[in-house]
């Protein structure tokens, strides 16, 4: 347990281990954003259920078209109603989202069409299928429209209502533990006393579990003892399908998390090679996976972004898939390289270069308010002004 993992042996180690911790729901579609989907979703029906016209025009077969030749407007056919067989030689009338009549094959759009009392004259020749939307051109019955473990969006509730679908199945909200210890610690609205500071990781911990859309079921902060940790811990698993902490994972005398953890389970992996956040705690306790993040607030923030978030996501019936990044170039020098992986906080200038912020501390959280996102520094390189490194936004977690 004292050799550091490579950052990607880290990410590894958490995605074999962790498993599906809730069960399947179903709910109503209009109470399911953010939820994730248990049950691929197929279509049933052909979206749109005909062709359809694209334009406010006039439906007509493009072969009969001729030169400033008069058509006989033989029907009119609005948006939700049937239409008539076309009488051979005429048009249509026709409006946006109206099914096209059979015998047409084009419609031409009202701008481009001259009346003539109750005929209708049109100056250039169409091209057959113009401004018609075909039958199944958004979905086609019997495709898998949303895949299992995808997060409902907005737009997925629009799509699965145009499939008329009105409840579907999804995942139960994992219910997440957070436990932060340490005696400096105290919550926000109380003074501060000599050697204390107030705890910023239990509420930023709590708003990253939430945003992601999981359930904060509890939140306890312990001393640093190993009795108040213990205790603390035993209470989290009898209502938690995942705990996280931050704090005490480290080798002070005074961290505590990782002895109990060992004395009540077993620990999978205990230190990475990553800058910061290289004090790191995984393990699984009577089967419920813990996840100890380091207690400096920047390492816990990058270690939640890059390992908590993969295990909530997996336990909770997503899909496991990395954050999106984006090569972007250096708008600094680096020649010192160091021995882990780094996740600078950088913001993306003007002339499109990646610039760190002056403040790289594991306890400063200004820093990562104040940019954009990570500049992964693979370990052993040294940074060049004008090479690629993959950036990874923040919005992307």
């Amino acid at each position: 347990m004292s050799t550091m993992l490579t950052f990607e042996d880290a990410l590894q180690e958490i995605k074999q281990s962790a498993t599906l911790r809730v069960v399947p729901q179903t709910i109503a579609l209009s109470n399911a954003a953010g939820r994730i989907l248990a049950k691929d979703i197929v279509a049933d029906i052909f979206v749109p259920p005909h062709d359809n016209s694209a334009m406010d025009g006039y439906a007509l077969a493009s072969g009969d078209w001729q030169a400033d030749k008069a058509f006989t407007i033989s029907q009119r056919v609005p948006a939700g109603q049937s239409a008539q067989p076309l009488v051979p030689g005429t048009c249509a009338r026709i409006f946006t989202g109206a099914n096209i009549p059979s015998g047409a094959d084009t419609v031409i759009m009202q701008e481009d069409a001259k009346c003539v009392d109750d005929h209708v004259a049109f100056a250039h020749p169409p091209k057959k299928g113009d401004n018609i939307r075909p039958k199944g051109q958004d979905m086609q019955a019997g495709q898998t429209v949303i895949k299992a473990g995808e997060k409902i969006s907005p737009m997925h509730i629009g799509l699965l209502s145009s499939l008329g679908i009105t409840n579907i199945t999804v995942y139960k909200p994992l219910r997440v533990g957070i436990l932060t210890t340490g005696d400096e610690l105290i919550p926000a609205g109380e003074t501060l006393k000599a050697g204390q500071i107030y705890n910023s990781n239990g509420p930023m911990l709590k708003a990253l579990v939430t945003q992601a859309g999981h359930q904060v079921e509890q939140c306890f902060h312990a001393a640093d003892s190993p009795e108040d940790t213990e205790a603390a811990l035993k209470t989290l698993l009898q209502s938690c399908d995942v705990i996280l902490s931050s704090g005490g994972v480290s080798v002070g005398e005074e961290d505590h998390v990782k002895g109990v953890l060992e004395k009540l389970g077993t620990v999978h992996l205990w230190k990475i090679a990553i800058k910061p956040g290289k004090p790191l705690v995984h393990a699984t306790l009577e089967g419920i996976p813990f996840l100890g993040l380091p207690g400096n607030p920047s390492s816990t923030l990058v270690t939640y972004h890059w390992f908590a978030r993969l295990l909530l996501s997996i336990c909770s019936g997503q899909k496991a898939e990395l954050p999106p990044s984006y090569l972007v170039d250096a708008g600094f020098n680096r020649t010192n390289p160091i021995q882990r992986d780094e996740f600078l906080r950088v913001f993306i200038g003007q002339d499109g270069l990646a610039y760190a912020h002056p403040q790289q501390s594991s306890g400063a959280l200004l820093a990562a308010c104040e940019s954009q996102g990570y500049l992964h520094v693979k370990a052993n390189t040294q940074i060049e002004y004008g090479c690629s490194y993959s950036f990874y936004p923040f919005s992307g977690f």
